[in-house]
């Protein structure tokens, strides 16, 4: 792993390095995930076939190439829930694979350490509080309020985890993790009050939200939320460097050249908000961000600079082939895919914890 680490930092090649694996993995990825996306364009009530949505997507929205129904039907609501749903996959993947490298954890996760719950208890506040204690900053936010106030308190959550674990200027993992915690058990208490103080239509709506989903995936999600995620994905590549540094450690990490506190500001800044913007338009959707990045890792090895951009495509790929399921398994219905990520990722989950034993084996 040391020698992995000082490749990959030094940029280096070693004799049976991961790259070209690494390299033909993103392009199988990229193919995959277009191939995906437009099979989940066709896919539900009304089925149409690949080549068809290709041609209705060449023809543009206002195309004759098909019924004006089916046009409808993938541009106007298949289409951004397909890419919210691409950009809630490859953000969740992609900042686990970030705090993965950041905790030198492969356990680390949003979710695990708190970030998503005190993203979801200010989402679930912003809701609940719109028409009274929020109503002038709904106002002034527009369609921007809900995915913004996700990520202030993701972004919150972050800073005080990150407090806590950091003594006279080092972090402390472990310190980290158990209190990501101990924030995300109150951040939860937190938000069982504003569920129970709701009223009938709000508690419906929080019900299924907290259950995970894209059912309401329009354009207009899509405007708020989706620049966030973006802006947070296209900065990601920037911190992959540091990342594969201060695997080795901090001390390491800087005398290689690493600005380790900045690193972990920005990391930090990423993170919040790309798990802020998630949250706010998909719910709480669990276990993407850690199972994605660590069966990464195993195959394409510990360099950021393929492990980002791979987590991203793979998480996209999943939480749309989920969103197809969820369409099909219930139909006309739709499953929550909370439900269907939490039944694939827990028993990974439970492989991972059992085949490493110790946190520490990183």
């Amino acid at each position: 792993m040391v020698a992995d680490a000082l490749r990959t930092t030094r940029g280096t090649a070693l004799p049976g390095d991961r790259a070209s694996r690494a390299r033909l993995a993103l392009i199988g990825l990229v193919v995959l995930t277009i191939a995906t996306a437009v099979l989940a364009l066709g896919v539900g009530p009304a089925m149409l076939r690949p080549f068809g949505v290709t041609r209705i997507l060449l023809a543009g929205p206002h195309g004759d190439v098909a019924s004006l129904a089916d046009t409808l039907i993938v541009w106007q609501i298949r289409l951004p829930r397909v890419i919210l749903g691409a950009l809630v996959g490859a953000s969740l993947a992609a900042v686990g694979a970030m705090m993965q490298g950041l905790f030198r954890n492969p356990l680390a996760d949003p979710g695990l350490v708190g970030v998503s719950s005190g993203a979801a208890f200010a989402a679930v506040a912003t809701i609940v509080l719109s028409g009274g204690l929020l109503a002038p900053y709904h106002a002034l936010a527009g369609i921007y309020a809900l995915p913004l106030g996700a990520f202030g308190g993701g972004l919150v959550a972050t800073l005080l985890i990150y407090r806590i674990g950091t003594l006279a200027g080092r972090s402390s993992m472990a310190l980290m993790l158990l209190a990501g915690i101990a924030l995300g058990a109150l951040a939860a208490a937190g938000t069982g009050f504003l569920v129970y103080v709701s009223n009938d239509a709000q508690l419906r709506d929080l019900t299924f939200w907290s259950l995970g989903g894209l059912g309401g995936a329009n354009w207009t999600k899509l405007a708020a939320a989706g620049p966030m995620m973006v802006a947070a994905l296209a900065f990601a590549p920037f911190v992959a460097r540091g990342l594969n540094g201060i695997v080795l450690g901090e001390a390491e990490a800087f005398h290689l050249g690493i600005r380790v506190q900045l690193l972990k500001r920005v990391t930090i800044v990423i993170v919040a908000l790309a798990t802020g913007a998630a949250v706010a338009v998909s719910g709480t959707i669990g276990f993407v961000g850690i199972v994605v990045p660590h069966l990464l890792r195993l195959w394409l090895g510990p360099d950021h600079r393929h492990l980002l951009p791979a987590s991203a495509l793979a998480g996209a790929c999943l939480l749309l082939c989920a969103d197809m399921i969820a369409r099909l398994v219930v139909a006309p219905a739709e499953l929550p895919i909370g439900i269907l990520t939490a039944a694939i990722g827990a028993p990974v989950f439970l492989w991972i914890l059992l085949h490493r034993r110790s946190v520490e084996d990183f």
